[in-house]
């Protein structure tokens, strides 16, 4: 507590703040940097939103989306970089180290302003001046909404930045189904409501707001795209630049493509592969007791939750797959063994 009480002393006066989430930021990493942001503009202080990429279109309901700054654009850059230098205080939310923000890492590594980390993640990198992490917690805007209470600001949480806050909940937790869905975020999702966060609304949205091309798309990839190792237990599916190209395909549209695979009976390991300029992207789901962060880590240069992570490969589609194939039945008995299934 007295970590907090020192936290709570920082944001006594007004400061110019800077707050920063992770690469293709979700509803958990946006949802807890506008919340913040929105809380800390009502305590008087001037804040800045600064996002190192781009974030797909269902997000931009949250307000103060208009004010983002998104570092990948030329035209954003020169404002942001000047926030950065001016920032009294940065928040870093959702990501355990700064080689999750890109260019902005090392810029943040290198001032001299008071540092924030508020997340979730494994295995935190020592940035920060003050650490607000739990891997306990299902999403970062349940740490958010726990160190406003703590500080005794509850009464300034309104319905705009309840709605931020539900969002990071409910899709970090796969819209409570995950085993993350403690008791405590069903408790904190219920003062949120409370509040006058719109459970519906903010569920239609998030998962009902698609264009024909994401709903095409999705149907292509799972009638031509999916493949299913049933003596694995693991289904994938390869989503090649040809593909995205055919589709009019833009950020967020491959969002939950990988849980069709885990859906499936019997699968207990799930990915999506997806090829991009920079390499293939990979996102990895499995059940309950296979820990694919740790797979994702030893062979992909990832890592994350225990049943949701992600990696990258610099090989191409084709070589990338059967790696993870000859991986996955080299590793079998590992992954597998907290399952109740047979493993040949």
């Amino acid at each position: 507590m007295e970590a907090v009480a020192s936290f709570k002393k920082e944001l006594s006066s007004p400061k110019k703040i800077f707050i920063t989430t992770h690469v293709k930021p979700d509803a958990d990493a946006l949802g807890s940097s506008l919340g913040l942001a929105n809380y800390l503009i009502k305590k008087g202080h001037e804040v800045t939103v600064v996002t190192p990429t781009d974030y797909p279109s269902f997000l931009t309901w949250m307000k103060g989306n208009d004010s983002v700054l998104d570092f990948s654009r030329e035209d954003h850059q020169k404002k942001a970089t000047q926030a950065l230098d001016e920032a009294d205080m940065i928040f870093c939310l959702d990501f355990s180290s700064l080689k999750r923000v890109n260019d902005l890492g090392e810029m943040i590594r290198q001032s001299d302003a008071y540092t924030v980390n508020i997340d979730h993640h494994q295995d935190p990198e020592d940035f920060a001046d003050f650490r607000y992490w739990s891997t306990q917690a299902a999403a970062t805007c349940e740490l958010i909404y726990e160190l406003i209470v703590k500080i005794g600001d509850k009464n300034l949480i309104d319905k705009d930045i309840a709605e931020c806050l539900y969002a990071g909940i409910m899709t970090d937790t796969g819209g409570f189904r995950h085993p993350n869905t403690t008791k405590n975020v069903h408790l904190v999702v219920a003062e949120l409501i409370e509040i006058g966060a719109n459970a519906s609304q903010i569920a239609n949205w998030i998962y009902d707001s698609n264009s024909v091309n994401r709903l095409k798309f999705i149907g292509f990839a799972i009638s031509r795209r999916l493949v299913v190792l049933e003596d694995l237990h693991t289904a994938y599916f390869t989503i090649s630049k040809k593909d995205l190209k055919k589709y009019q395909s833009r950020t967020g549209d491959t969002e939950g493509l990988v849980n069709y695979a885990l859906s499936l009976d019997g699968i207990k390991l799930a990915a999506l592969f997806s090829e991009r300029e920079d390499g293939i992207k990979i996102s990895f789901r499995s059940s309950s007791d296979v820990a694919v962060n740790k797979f994702a880590a030893s062979y992909f240069n990832g890592g994350g939750h225990k049943n949701a992570a992600g990696g990258k490969s610099d090989q191409n589609l084709k070589e990338t797959i059967e790696r993870f194939e000859s991986l996955v039945e080299e590793n079998q008995e590992e992954l597998f063994a907290g399952e109740s299934v047979s493993v040949e």
